[in-house]
């Protein structure tokens, strides 16, 4: 279902709502991305998958004019949102550059292709579902 342009100024005046109630409160400490392919700012890059964009036309209004694994040709709205909170913008979390003082700003752990089910995203790769990651994560006891 698409959203009507109205929908989406609504969506954007709650986004800069937000964004300055972050900024004014000084709540937001770190900035962590959970989601699929809308949001994925290059995790897929650094996985066995077909579902990647790091191909043109993918990033050919990014600063660097190149694709980084973001599913548009620029910014995506994680991107926006930090630049709109003053902060950098959040790293995948399987980036290697992904250290130190920039795990402190924030990770994007979205991903394209994911999905609540077991069978969402199958056809991009076998290797990651959430009952998988629940058993590698849950405390053995």
């Amino acid at each position: 279902m698409m959203m009507e342009m109205h929908d989406v100024d609504i969506y954007i005046m709650e986004l800069k709502t937000y964004v300055e109630t972050c900024k004014a409160a000084e709540a937001a400490r770190a900035f962590f991305v959970f989601g699929d392919s809308l949001v994925d700012s290059g995790n897929n890059n650094y996985l066995a998958t077909t579902a990647r964009a790091n191909f043109p036309p993918n990033g050919v209004d990014y600063p660097t004019h190149r694709p980084t694994g973001r599913f548009s040709n620029g910014f995506n709205l994680p991107d926006l949102i930090s630049e709109q909170m003053g902060a950098e913008l959040t790293l995948p979390y399987l980036s290697p550059q992904l250290t130190g003082q920039k795990l402190l700003v924030g990770a994007n752990f979205a991903s394209a292709g994911i999905g609540i089910l077991n069978d969402t995203g199958v056809q991009f790769s076998k290797e990651h579902t959430y009952n998988t990651e629940f058993e590698i994560g849950a405390p053995q006891g």
